[in-house]
């Protein structure tokens, strides 16, 4: 959006600045930093201080596209006789006099829109694209841009940042680069390559700070409150502050503060202007624990352990070592890293923490895979943690549409190191485990496809998962332990004790401690138990009845293990209930078939 007066609405109001450049470069930032003797600038224009011999003609070769515009010079300064020019004077170079250049995009992902002018419809952005002078860039959520300047210098514009790209211009037809960024809100991460050329310009501007570099990689960030921090990996840069503007004043005022920042320190400039005192960069993180394969369809995961005077962590993603190419980005309270899932392939983690001050430190850099693919079949049993019978146990899992193949593995520990089954080519994803002995186990599955041949379905060359016409096994499901475990004995006839014959039965057998039971009662002839009269569980190893009716039964224990585990039934045992009438002698009447007789 363009102010009455034509400038866009990205001009700099700078409360403070801070300027980055090499130690050897600091006295020449410190002289054109001097205020103007001449006018004030007018939009964006360079300030140079004239030398003995100068001359407009000689300004005009060496800043503009050719000696002729010298008039133009003469104009804007008001400069009465172009050949004698007063040395330490300033004369003023308006930018869009210089020959404009142009940017390319290197890597676009997500929601990128360029605004080439003011009033215009923001249009998407496409790698390979041009980008001109006065473009305005905006990054969604979850998107990133990679830029590259004319002169090699790559600048990466992290999710939810806004970018003008204010000055692509070169000092003369063939001279150094000229470059002005401006950011209005985010974050951006430069590398700008080494270059002898004395007069190559570089600036990132934000509302608190410009940097200003040669021959560096650093970053520069916008809080949420205003307050702006840099951060440099490589290149020693000078750092300088600047008073609040006031009417009348040059945009070029002299310094108040001045700093160095050497290879692993950062500052940080507060909402009011102030400018932080060097710190050193927080230590990358610990990646030690990251596995080399990740194979979370769901979500891409990724634990680094806290690290002390950590207040945050940043991390991106990226399908190259040097983070043009970035997929995820993401600020995080803790090293718990999450993202949305990314496709299977080879892929480089960067993660950093921030200071109190939100100064990013050194980041840590690691290569990683991701392999998802064929997907892992869901368990089924034995549930986790769980015992089965020994001689009688299975593993059970889903089947995946798709799959030619299943491997299922079974070891002694969650590492696997030694496999004491292992079985690679199931057309089901079952085994038994009749052969395993007593002990505690893990096992894990997975599925496997055959990759096809020929041109036809090629593989991707960043697809770990093989060559055509080989098996493409994918990864395992997490290790889930169990126990193999001997069922509880059967009970024998001769285990139990029973005292019947009277109303009143009781029965009881030996137990271990924790067992449950369960009890069922079938008429004396019954003996598959298709006529079940009585079906219990019981909490102890005893069984009591009064109200039967007289007559022979057959009664069968089944034991319910603390583990889970169920035995098979007892053999049945036959228990009689009396009808409580006895003869002379005590002993229970019968029918002439032998059954008690009932009671009345």
């Amino acid at each position: 959006m363009a102010t009455k007066t034509g400038r866009p609405r990205w001009a700099l109001r700078a409360s403070a600045a801070l300027t980055l450049g090499f130690l050897g470069s600091l006295a020449s930032t410190c002289a054109q930093a001097r205020p103007a003797a001449a006018t004030t600038p007018q939009g964006d224009e360079i300030a140079h201080t004239v030398q003995e011999g100068d001359t407009l003609e000689g300004l005009a070769k060496a800043y503009l596209a050719a000696p002729r515009q010298w008039p133009l010079l003469q104009a804007r300064n008001k400069v009465a006789d172009p050949r004698r020019l007063v040395p330490g004077s300033v004369v003023w170079i308006p930018v869009r006099l210089q020959p404009a250049e142009s940017a390319t995009v290197e890597f676009v992902h997500g929601t990128v829109t360029a605004q080439t002018r003011a009033g215009d419809t923001p249009a998407p952005v496409a790698q390979g694209g041009k980008l001109e002078e006065g473009t305005a860039l905006q990054v969604g959520p979850d998107a990133f841009v990679a830029v590259k300047l004319a002169d090699g210098t790559v600048v990466r514009v992290q999710a939810q940042s806004e970018l003008l790209l204010r000055q692509l211009r070169r000092r003369g037809r063939a001279g150094s680069l000229q470059s002005v960024l401006e950011m209005r809100s985010g974050a951006v991460e430069s590398s700008v390559p080494p270059n002898a050329e004395a007069f190559r310009r570089f600036e990132l501007r934000t509302p608190l700070a410009v940097t200003s570099v040669r021959g560096t990689r650093f970053g520069v960030a916008m809080g949420e409150s205003g307050q702006t921090t840099a951060s440099v990996l490589s290149g020693s840069v000078a750092v300088q502050s600047r008073q609040p503007e006031t009417t009348g004043q040059s945009s070029h005022s002299s310094a108040a503060a001045a700093a160095m920042l050497a290879p692993g320190q950062g500052l940080a400039v507060a909402a009011d202007g102030s400018v932080g005192a060097p710190r050193p960069l927080l230590a990358a993180p610990d990646t030690s624990g990251v596995p080399a394969m990740l194979s979370d369809a769901g979500i891409l995961a990724i634990n680094v352990p806290p690290l002390p005077g950590a207040a945050r962590y940043q991390a991106q993603v990226a399908q190259d070592a040097d983070f043009i190419q970035v997929l995820r980005h993401g600020s995080f309270s803790d090293g718990q890293l999450r993202w949305k899932a990314v496709e299977d392939g080879r892929y480089y983690l960067s993660v950093r923490a921030l200071d109190d001050a939100g100064i990013p430190g050194v980041p840590a850099l690691l290569p990683f895979v991701v392999k998802t693919r064929p997907v892992a079949p869901l368990y089924q049993q034995p549930a986790p943690g769980a015992v089965v019978a020994s001689g009688a146990g299975e593993l059970r899992c889903t089947q995946v549409p798709g799959v030619a193949w299943y491997r299922l593995q079974v070891a002694r520990d969650a590492q696997f190191t030694q496999p004491v089954l292992d079985e690679q080519r199931l057309t089901e994803c079952r085994l038994p485990l009749s052969t395993l002995p007593v002990g505690n186990y893990f096992w894990r599955a997975a599925s496997l496809l055959q990759l096809p041949h020929g041109p036809a379905n090629p593989v991707k060359p960043a697809d770990p998962g093989g060559t055509a016409g080989q098996v493409d096994q994918g990864p395992f499901a997490p290790p889930q332990p169990f126990t193999v475990a001997d069922r509880p004995a059967t009970l024998s006839p001769q285990s139990l004790q029973t005292q019947d014959g009277d109303t009143t039965v009781r029965v009881h057998w030996p137990a271990q401690p924790g067992q449950r039971f369960r009890l069922q009662l079938a008429p004396a002839n019954d003996l598959a138990f298709d006529k079940v009269v009585l079906d219990t569980q019981l909490d102890a190893p005893a069984w009591t009845a009064g109200n039967l009716p007289a007559g022979d039964y057959l009664v069968r224990i089944q034991v319910l293990d603390p583990t889970g585990l169920q035995s098979d039934f007892s053999p049945p045992r036959q228990i009689r209930v009396g009808s409580g009438i006895n003869t002379g002698s005590g002993l229970p009447v019968s029918t002439s078939s032998g059954q008690p007789v009932g009671r009345p």
